[in-house]
């Protein structure tokens, strides 16, 4: 296996789940790694057992925030020696809701839409340029079911998740001949281990994160003449 050439990724929305792995695989390949949620207590935990890893208290719709966190980021691995800003982002941060339309109120909208696409719209934002001016980078956007379906109680979660699959193909179509490789996946099915705690569904009809983990990083290492834009990752029980 080819060794790394990009040597940091950022991943917003830590929490245990996907972020949790993704952030393992990534240090297990040498990546400095950045985790930002809005507490900051996932990923103050997960920085506890693991060196290379930092954590950040950052809400991703405040874009100053934000930025704040990149360009530190940034600056810790410029003195190091490490690179720069992140080669690699992983948007992961997102609201759920499941909620009658009619029960739904126009701050419930606002807040999904928030979360999930103008964070995806920040991080973009901010890990272009350098991507740009590198002639490389990757930028992953998580999707849902709900990026491609509208369910019937599932409409805020859906017209945030709708937004941000459009988001990713409008940037795949604008930088990815400029060497960003931009990618959305869409998630079709519980994440778990973990999730069958607070869940009906069983163990083994969840998607494995540290699997999920690394069908991402196989994203990271495609080469040019063959990227995907669109996946979708599912267990083999689902239905679809």
């Amino acid at each position: 296996m080819e060794a790394y050439v990009r040597e940091s990724a950022l991943i917003t929305g830590f929490a245990p789940g996907l972020s949790s792995a993704l952030a393992s695989r990534f240090l297990s390949r040498g990546f400095r790694v950045a985790g930002l949620s809005r507490s900051g207590d996932s990923a103050r935990a997960f920085a506890a057992d693991h060196a290379g890893f930092e954590a950040y208290a950052c809400d991703v719709t405040d874009r100053e925030a934000f930025a704040c966190v990149f360009a530190d980021f940034a600056a810790n691995g410029a003195n190091a020696g490490k690179g720069g800003a992140p080669s690699v982002v992983v948007h992961n941060a997102s609201e759920f809701m499941n909620r009658d339309f009619l029960e739904s109120t126009e701050a419930d909208f606002e807040r999904i839409w928030r979360t999930s696409c103008l964070g995806g719209v920040h991080a973009a934002q901010l890990a272009l340029p350098p991507m740009l001016e590198a002639g490389r980078g990757t930028m992953i956007f998580t999707g849902a079911t709900a990026s491609i379906r509208g369910g019937a109680t599932f409409s805020a979660f859906a017209s945030a998740k709708f937004a941000l699959r459009g988001l990713a193909q409008s940037l795949a179509r604008a930088y990815g001949p400029r060497g960003v490789h931009v990618a959305h996946v869409v998630v079709d099915g519980v994440i778990g281990p973990g999730a069958h705690e607070t869940s009906p569904v069983p163990r083994e009809k969840c998607i494995d994160p540290l699997e999920m983990a690394d069908t991402y990083l196989e994203l990271v290492d495609q080469k040019p003449s063959a990227w995907s834009h669109e996946i979708d990752l599912r267990p083999a029980g689902e239905r679809f």
